[in-house]
């Protein structure tokens, strides 16, 4: 395999169309609420990308590996994936989709401290203890203060719908320290993206079954929302981000998601009518300011170095 190349146009143009994609999927989930569950829609679009997936690797002839006990540390990312859409799922029957995902995409700090604890090698450097603190910081200030976004009834139901926000942004996290603490860092991107799909399939519709969230009002708006998020979402564009990964340096490619809640925050004032205020807006760059320090601490450096030397140079 080629050496990992920095980012061409190519590459930017399309890591920004993969954001708008992702910073889009909390808005369609929310716009299709009225007539299908939020819990029952993440689970059928993780039931249809995991045939597509499942399909893709048969035409590959790629088989779902269980030896070594690799199923284990499947089971544990398949659960903690389902149980971060559960939240996800339930919080967005009470907060924004600008809200959520938010607070999803402090993922990121969860890793960071998550990795420092299992690996020696993923120590954090003061200037990640910066960014950490910095998010928390943020966090702490999108909670004070603001006031119930449309559909939400009171500012209390909202900040549980938040609170359920920053527990999937948790889960994601950790179901990122055990892929890389365990036999699934060395597993095909399709096989660890299969057990993830599966489980949230099975495991939400059993969730909406319990939780009686099973009504469904067929519109065009529910096929739309379902379609966008199976194909686009959960199937092509995690096809082509591990493309880029394996093409492309990881440290360039993650800068551009912290692109991601900026475009659903827009989305959602611009399709749902949702309300910014200002506290959460404060907040929400502080946690955003934090997550680029933490997870860009090596492209950060390097770009610093770069212009220290243009001006030593001038």
């Amino acid at each position: 395999m080629d050496a990992p190349k920095p980012l061409d146009t190519q590459a930017s143009a399309t890591m920004l169309v993969l954001c708008m994609v992702w910073g889009l999927q909390q808005v369609a989930i929310k716009a299709a609420a009225p007539d299908i569950a939020p819990i029952l829609q993440i689970s059928l679009r993780s039931g249809l990308a995991a045939l597509l997936v499942g399909l893709l690797m048969a035409w590959r002839k790629q088989r779902v590996e269980f030896a070594h006990g690799a199923w284990r540390p499947g089971l544990a990312v398949g659960c903690l994936f389902a149980l971060e859409y559960l939240l996800v799922g339930e919080g967005l029957r009470f907060t924004s989709a600008s809200h959520m995902v938010v607070f999803l995409y402090t993922a990121p700090i969860f890793v960071a401290l998550g990795l420092h604890w299992k690996l020696p090698a993923e120590r954090l450097s003061p200037l990640k203890w910066l960014g950490i603190a910095l998010a928390f910081a943020g966090i702490l200030l999108t909670f004070v203060g603001r006031s119930a976004p449309a559909g939400a009834d009171q500012p209390t139901h909202v900040l549980w719908g938040d609170a359920l926000g920053l527990l999937a942004g948790m889960c994601w996290g950790a179901t990122t320290v055990v892929l890389r603490c365990s036999s699934l860092a060395k597993a095909s991107a399709a096989q660890t993206l299969l057990y993830q799909l599966v489980a949230a399939f099975v495991l939400l519709l059993l969730a909406a079954f319990v939780l009686g969230q099973t009504t469904v009002h067929l519109t065009p708006m529910l096929w739309s929302s379902l379609l966008f998020q199976a194909v686009i979402v959960s199937f092509i564009s995690f096809l082509v981000w591990f493309g880029l990964l394996r093409r492309y340096l990881a440290s360039q490619l993650s800068v551009f998601t912290f692109l991601t809640p900026l475009f659903g925050m827009a989305f959602g004032v611009w399709l749902l009518d949702e309300p910014l205020e200002i506290g959460f807006v404060l907040g929400a760059v502080c946690v955003l300011a934090g997550v680029v320090l933490v997870s860009s601490e090596a492209w950060l450096k390097q770009n610093f170095q770069r212009v220290k030397k243009q001006l030593s140079a001038a």
